[in-house]
């Protein structure tokens, strides 16, 4: 009949019936996955909460550590799309390792990129309110990757203090209290070469002209500077502290410097020196050897260095704590004069019942 469909023209007919169909899910699928990998690539996968934010990637990390490192900071919306990201763009083969800040809004592609780059923050480093080699190792290594093992083990490395020009009594000299932009990744060498440029930057040729006028190195007037800091707080007070102590040199009188004597027993609880106290042998207690201690008795800050630089010229030899506990010292020119203020003083600690 002249109707019927042959078997042949019926498959032609359902496959072009088909093809619309395929055609449809194709073009679904494939703006489906256009606008998935638009997410991957651009949309915000990091919410901070309004925090500031660091990654933090240690030297040798491998890929998987670093990803971990940066989920770690809870600021990730969604992990797979950010490991599909660091996959595209080859994370895996440029691990770089660094303190990294990250930012709200940021997509994958762009935290990626920063830290495929290595495109570190740097820190601001900063020291203060230490005694000791080792309480400086322990702070700097607080804020950068070396160790305060790797950093201490310098600190206490004669023969390489001496290509610095300094050694383990001298050494706390190096560093000048300030705030120092540096990378968390600097090593611990590169750290100690770092302080040794800022210490010469800053013993400018002013500076060492004047120590030259009054007889001292500049690590004498560290050491000296390290004790007018010991012995008060005010800053406005320190150039008439270090006038005491430059007379008493000058004299060629001991310096009799309480820190001192606390610095030698290495008891810092102590709040009152004791006979017992002065009695104790060490170089560093100035009321049994004459001069300047072998070093510093801590990390002195700029205004203590200033302050021997640039001493209040006045004919005292003598000071002690006001007994008014203000942090500010009663001075004198005579011994009998210095007793009485001494006296007061005493007097105070008792009533305050102030033993050591």
């Amino acid at each position: 009949m002249a109707n019927e469909v042959t078997p042949r023209r019926r498959v032609k007919k359902e496959k072009s019936m088909w093809i619309p169909g395929i055609i449809v899910l194709l073009l679904f699928l494939f703006v489906s996955f256009s606008y998935y990998a638009y997410q991957i690539v651009y949309t915000a996968n990091v919410d901070t909460k309004g925090q500031d934010t660091y990654v933090y990637i240690p030297t040798g990390a491998t890929y998987e550590q670093a990803l971990d490192s940066v989920e770690a900071t809870g600021t990730i919306i969604d992990r797979l799309s950010l490991r599909f990201m660091a996959k595209l763009m080859d994370y895996d083969e440029l691990v770089k390792p660094g303190r990294y800040k990250i930012e709200s809004g940021w997509g994958n592609r762009q935290l990626i990129g920063v830290l495929r780059l290595g495109e570190q923050s740097p820190l601001k480093l900063t020291f203060n309110n230490i005694r000791l080699r080792s309480q400086l190792a322990e702070k700097l290594a607080a804020a950068v990757e070396p160790s305060a093992a790797e950093i201490d083990s310098l600190l206490n490395d004669q023969e390489y203090l001496q290509t610095l020009g300094f050694d383990t009594t001298t050494v706390v000299s190096m560093f000048i209290p300030n705030t120092y932009e540096v990378y968390w990744t600097i090593t611990a060498p590169e750290l100690m070469q770092r302080m040794k440029t800022e210490y010469d930057r800053f013993w400018t040729a002013e500076r060492k002209a004047k120590a030259e006028k009054m007889g001292l190195s500049p690590k004498e007037v560290s050491t000296l500077a390290s004790i007018v800091q010991a012995e008060t707080i005010k800053n406005d007070e320190k150039p008439r502290v270090a006038g005491v102590y430059l007379n008493r040199l000058q004299k060629g009188m001991k310096l009799e410097a309480d820190p001192t004597v606390v610095y030698a027993v290495r008891d810092f609880s102590i709040r009152r020196v004791l006979n017992v106290h002065l009695q104790h042998d060490s170089p560093y207690n100035t009321y049994r050897y004459a001069g300047l201690p072998p070093g510093p008795i801590n990390v002195p800050d700029i205004s203590s260095i200033d302050a021997v630089l640039n001493p209040e010229q006045h004919k005292y030899i003598y000071f002690c704590a006001k007994e008014d506990f203000s942090g500010y010292h009663s001075f004198a020119v005579t011994h009998a004069e210095h007793i009485a203020n001494a006296r007061r003083y005493q007097r105070a600690l008792t009533e305050r019942n102030i033993l050591r």
